[in-house]
């Protein structure tokens, strides 16, 4: 790939014209769009999925992406489920960027083949976000980081920007520098997100010791600072240090107004875990624009993209400006041959834990409460 294609893929996704735009007008930034509810595993943990759903069909999500564009809509995100088995993902991909979506996809990347990569790059999709648990399967979850190794080399020329998000408690805790060591080591954007719990103090899993994950973001922190592949922003990562210090936050969600989501059934939900019944053909910017507020649940929220998008919005120079910044500080190290995705198998084999270990678990996270008027998606 050429210089100037590698340090154009910095700062992809940062279409500053467009993204100013959305910061000063009434129209949303980003929609995650749930393309099926259904996937290839089936993971104890997740709630995210239910194989008993039909896909919705290509026409459906056409007009339901239509009407997401007609709201003003900048970025669209592809989500499940599993994206990828939905029969007409590339057309699905394809139809986003004619209409001029910013379009990303997110996947456990099982179904990730060469050919489909060459497909989804043909399509126009911009960047891919590969969800993993663990460095090996477990009990609980088969998103594993050993299976998808082989699978990272099909992105070796490929223009689509990847990056891997894994997620840390003290279930992940003794191997999450496994995962976060074994993508930066192939030159891809890596980042490990705190597990959270609800405003009500309830976690799924157990959160692990405060300090011992206080170090671990306090480490991406200072690695993201000094010019390494950390993919989350340090706004992000402050905000998560204050979560686990018990710290307030000053901040208005702009969930369901800035940021959105749309269910398989085509259902407007203001983020991720708060649900409502309004269809989003009928969804007008009146109605995103009443979400424009302080929320109930915005709390110890752990919905990181709507807490991004609300933190952009607010504070748009300081996030923004250290964001670009970082991405430059990464610039030098384009000048002179890395690692990069060729990195063979037997190096990241080396990368482990004190204890011996190379397994990372669980992404588990829970939602906040639902305020009056919308409920919680109950639990598969």
């Amino acid at each position: 790939m050429k210089l100037l294609d590698k340090i154009g893929r910095e700062f992809s996704g940062y279409n500053i014209l467009e993204s100013g735009k959305r910061l000063f007008d009434r129209r949303p930034l980003q929609c995650s769009l749930y393309v099926t509810d259904r996937c290839n595993l089936d993971c104890a943990y997740c709630t995210e999925y239910d194989n008993s759903r039909p896909h919705p069909n290509l026409e459906d999500l056409k007009k339901w992406i239509r009407k997401i564009r007609e709201l003003g809509t900048m970025r669209i995100a592809l989500v499940g489920g599993e994206p990828l088995v939905h029969p007409n993902i590339v057309e699905i991909v394809r139809y986003c960027r004619e209409l001029g979506f910013a379009t990303s996809l997110t996947t456990n990347g099982f179904l990730l083949t060469r050919e489909l990569v060459a497909q989804l790059e043909d399509a126009g999709l911009q960047v891919m976000q590969i969800s993993v648990d663990r460095m090996t399967p477990s009990p609980i979850t088969k998103k594993s980081f050993k299976t998808i190794l082989p699978k990272l080399d099909y992105f070796r020329d490929s223009k689509i920007s990847l990056h891997i998000t894994g997620v840390i408690c003290a279930d992940t805790l003794p191997e999450a520098q496994a995962v976060l060591e074994t993508g930066l080591s192939r030159g891809i954007p890596t980042e490990v997100r705190l597990v959270h719990a609800d405003p009500l103090n309830r976690f799924r899993v157990d959160r692990g010791p405060r300090e011992e994950l206080e170090r671990f973001i306090d480490s991406m922190i200072e690695r993201k600072r000094r010019g390494e592949k950390i993919h989350t922003s340090e706004a992000i990562l402050n905000y998560q240090r204050s979560l686990l210090r018990g710290e307030h936050v000053e901040w208005t969600c702009m969930a369901g107004y800035k940021l959105f989501f749309v269910s398989a059934q085509g259902k407007f939900w203001i983020c991720s875990m708060v649900h409502t019944d309004k269809h989003i053909m009928d969804v007008t910017l009146d109605d995103l624009y009443a979400n424009y507020r302080k929320k109930s649940c915005q709390d110890g929220c752990g919905v990181y993209c709507a807490v991004s998008a609300s933190l952009l919005v607010q504070k748009p120079v300081r996030v923004l400006g250290r964001e670009i910044l970082a991405r430059a500080r990464r610039v030098p190290s384009l000048l002179s041959p890395s690692l990069g995705p060729g990195i063979n198998d037997s190096t990241a084999a080396r990368i482990t834990n004190p204890d011996g270990t190379r397994e990372v678990n669980g992404s588990t996270d829970s939602g906040p409460t639902a305020d009056n008027g919308v409920t919680l998606r109950e639990g598969v």
